[in-house]
């Protein structure tokens, strides 16, 4: 029989910042998801290194927990599902396709990674810390067309015939955030939809630099050379950043995401600074 690598609980809820307990109940489910949203950060920054992006546990842990870094769906939710089962929970990962700000008339790939968790006292969440600007900071109940105080902005699931859209309310207008079909991923489903997003030409990871970081009453979000604060009552700060060495501080003391100075991002050109 193979061995299934177990993460290092310890190490991850120290990563985190966790002290509480280790029951399987959503009071435990909702901390670890709003503790492990506060601390890792979303971002791609290891593509923009020249880097494949690897996704099994192993590698997962040892840069998001070690060497203190972020990563995007397929790191952030390998490693909170291996957690939680570690801890009893029953969890299966879904594919879902990308809507958020995108026009309806676009088809989009199955490349965001997710989690459906089942709680014993209160029914099956939906879970997510790798959605970048939209990550959620707290899981989200398997309710439907229901508003759900999920963080900075409600959200709800919304019915689509056979699949399901995961939406925010921005304003007065609900958005679709991305859309699934509640199966299963199959592991090979979840490494070709990794390699699209870390390698293929025309995925937006290898055109843009991208960092996220969600709290409990702002989201910092980098995008290229836009970095904006968005807090909870709506206020948004703006800031465009003019060198790479202004890119290396921000992502320092925003994000908690350290390189050595003269650390550049991507090949000359790309939309950022160099």
């Amino acid at each position: 029989m193979s061995h299934v690598p177990t993460p290092d609980l310890d190490a991850y809820f120290a990563r985190i910042g966790y002290t509480g307990p280790r029951t399987v109940s959503l009071a435990t489910l909702d901390s670890i998801h709003r503790h492990h949203a506060q601390a890792i950060p979303f971002e791609n920054l290891d593509i923009q290194l020249g880097r494949r992006i690897a996704v099994d546990l192993l590698s997962v842990e040892r840069k998001l927990v070690h060497d203190r870094r972020g990563g995007y769906c397929f790191e952030q939710n390998t490693l909170l599902a291996a957690v939680l089962r570690a801890l009893g929970f029953e969890v299966t990962v879904l594919l879902g396709r990308v809507r958020w700000q995108i026009p309806d008339d676009v088809q989009t790939p199955l490349v965001h990674a997710f989690l459906r968790v089942e709680t014993p006292d209160t029914g099956p969440h939906l879970a997510d810390v790798g959605f970048g600007s939209m990550t959620l900071y707290r899981p989200l109940r398997w309710e439907f067309e229901t508003a759900q105080p999920c963080g900075l902005e409600p959200r709800r699931l919304n019915r689509r015939g056979d699949l399901i859209a995961h939406q925010a309310l921005l304003g007065e207008k609900w958005s679709d955030v991305y859309l699934f079909a509640p199966a299963p991923a199959l592991g090979i489903d979840l490494e070709v939809s990794n390699w699209f997003t870390c390698a293929h030409p025309d995925s937006a990871f290898l055109k843009n630099l991208r960092a996220s970081r969600t709290l409990a009453d702002r989201r910092y979000t980098l995008v290229n050379s836009d970095f904006n604060i968005r807090h909870a009552d709506g206020r948004v700060e703006r800031r465009v950043i003019a060198t790479a060495d202004e890119l290396l501080t921000i992502l320092a003391e925003f994000f908690g995401l350290h390189f050595p100075p003269g650390t550049r991002f991507g090949r000359p050109g790309m939309p950022w600074p160099q």
